[in-house]
């Protein structure tokens, strides 16, 4: 399974309630994921709530396009990554 960094743009802001509707609405990103093969790892919000960076795993990246379809998310960009891990070097 590949790894990917999903950069999206939200221009009036990302707004996910931190109470059981937030909850809520993120375990549905993760069903609609589910159906395509994808997994949601985790996510970077900028300050202004206006960016969002997610790493996903997933088979490839129509994959990931699908999901995001599935869950009406917009998408700037995907860029398969791998990890660096600065004590590896130790």
């Amino acid at each position: 399974m590949a790894r990917y960094m999903v950069e999206r743009t939200f221009p009036g802001g990302l707004a996910i309630p931190v109470n059981d509707e937030g909850a809520a609405a993120c375990l549905g990103v993760v069903d609609g994921n589910a159906g395509v093969g994808v997994t949601w790892v985790h996510s970077y919000v900028s300050d202004d709530k206006k960016k969002t960076f997610c790493i996903y795993d997933g088979p490839d990246p129509e994959s990931i396009r699908r999901a995001a379809e599935r869950n009406q998310l917009p998408i700037d960009s995907i860029t398969q990554v791998r990890a660096l891990d600065p004590y590896f070097y130790k």
